[in-house]
């Protein structure tokens, strides 16, 4: 099982979305913690300037992350709505 941890930046952007959105986040970051495959639909690779970081779909909400296999450990970049995140 990975651990999840957040920069300070998508912390603040994380707490500053409605209740209801974070509690979907949240619920989707406990799946991909416990298993990915769950959620290979909702997960895409970056590529570019981005490359070697994630995407995970969340409605209209994307969580931008990068996965340390060695750590187990999935650190969340970046938390917002579609438009802004990129």
């Amino acid at each position: 099982m990975y651990r999840i941890e957040f920069l300070r930046k998508a912390y603040e952007e994380f707490k500053s979305l409605d209740r209801p959105i974070q509690k979907l986040i949240k619920e989707k970051l406990d799946i991909l913690a416990s298993n990915s495959e769950a959620l290979k639909n909702n997960i895409k690779s970056l590529k570019g300037k981005h490359a070697g970081l994630y995407r995970l779909r969340v409605g209209n909400y994307r969580v931008i992350y990068k996965e340390e296999k060695d750590r187990l450990l999935i650190l969340i970049i970046r938390v917002g709505h579609r438009r802004e995140v990129y």
